[in-house]
């Protein structure tokens, strides 16, 4: 919005009988607006046409603080979602536009569902204005720039922007997302290996040596580019590893591990390729310091009052049908024997908990929503 037409709605009250004046939000030019009772943001989405775009589309259009939605796509540029998807026919009536930090700057929060090295290009803009930033590539995750070039193949555009970034796993950094105008959402792969092994790292409980991450994620994980290796003659019936000699997920999750650890952890990371849409499996192994330790009392005490990570009852394991299309990640915890060894089981929808329903939670702190909001939908079964 135009900051004297901003400055005329402050000083005159110009809204409609259906909304009124919140106040200021964090920066002068920006307010809130409580609509009906509700207060509400507007959501710009730049990628909207891909797997992660469409899935925020799905779980924003009901989103009762939500009040508009621009979404934008070069190639569809001027056509209407409903053409483009035809199950949002009935559901939204909007056009895609042309993305571009004018076109925006109108966002209380703008959600990035773009192939690394596009996001980089506009944040920096959009922040200048005060709208706040949550992206789901991998621009912003990993702190070190040199890393990040090395791992992505270009240099950064933007690398005085990734100081200031926060890494978005609620569970860990909850304090620092509400009070964040920049978040870098975590990869599909990290998040289950992160909140399967938080317990226990932020506890001391781990040997920080030895520790396998042995993931496995649907064919969505990948996204929309067409190649060889994602045909449905390629995948179906068939289950394999890949980047086994090393993945751009393994410094992001080496890195928050560390932080979460208070020391250096290094892993062994093997991601899969399953013959399903959505949905990643992961086993993680480790070793106690103390065998003794209560690993299912540790697991309930820390994830007890989190809304989205569900521990299971000792013995059951979880599976990706439990979690399809919803923000929850699943963990179950095993110690075979009763030894050192530890053995956690985590599952989540790569789609929602692994990329747009946690980018959503975020949102939900950031402008002290409910974190649940747009979030409570049950698991698609079967």
């Amino acid at each position: 919005m135009e900051a004297g037409l901003q400055n005329r709605i402050i000083e005159n009250n110009i809204l409609s009988p259906n909304y009124f004046l919140l106040g200021y939000y964090k920066q002068p030019w920006s307010i809130l607006i409580l609509k009906r009772g509700i207060f509400i943001v507007n959501v710009g989405i730049v990628g909207a046409t891909g797997y992660t775009g469409l899935e925020l589309l799905r779980l924003l259009v009901t989103h009762p603080n939500v009040d508009s939605l621009l979404l934008t796509s070069r190639k569809n540029k001027g056509l209407s979602v409903g053409r483009v998807y035809p199950e949002f026919q009935s559901v939204i009536d909007l056009e895609y536009s042309e993305p571009s930090p004018e076109v925006l700057a109108d966002c209380d929060v703008v959600f990035f569902c773009t192939p690394h090295g596009v996001a980089q290009t506009m944040v920096p803009s959009l922040l200048e204005v005060g709208v706040k930033v949550i992206d789901l590539s991998a621009d912003f995750r990993i702190r070190d720039v040199s890393m990040w070039e090395k791992w992505y193949g270009m240099t950064h555009g933007a690398p005085n922007c990734v100081a200031q970034a926060v890494y978005g796993l609620p569970e860990f950094n909850r304090e620092k997302i509400a009070l964040a105008d920049l978040i870098a959402c975590p990869g599909c792969y990290p998040t289950t290996v992160e909140l399967g092994l938080l317990p226990l790292l932020e506890n001391g409980c781990l040997e920080l040596s030895d520790i396998i991450a042995n993931v496995a994620s649907g064919v969505s994980g990948a996204g929309k580019t067409l190649s060889t290796d994602k045909l449905f003659a390629e995948v179906n019936d068939s289950f394999k590893a890949y980047g086994v000699s090393g993945h751009r997920h393994q410094p992001e999750i080496e890195q928050i591990l560390s932080e979460m650890a208070g020391n250096e952890v290094n892993i062994t990371f093997v991601p899969h390729l399953l013959p399903i849409n959505r949905g990643i499996h992961s086993t993680l192994y480790g070793n106690l310091k103390d065998s003794r330790e209560n690993v299912q009392g540790l697991f309930e005490d820390f994830y007890r009052f989190e809304p989205f990570v569900q521990v299971l009852p000792a013995g059951l394991h979880p599976s990706t049908r439990n979690v399809r299309g919803t923000n929850i990640c699943q963990i179950s915890v095993c110690q075979p024997g009763n030894n050192a060894r530890i053995i956690v089981l985590v599952v989540e929808d790569n789609l929602t908990k692994g990329a747009s329903g946690q980018a959503i939670q975020c949102m939900n702190i950031m402008f002290s929503f409910s974190e649940t909001d747009g979030l409570s939908a049950a698991a698609l079964v079967p």
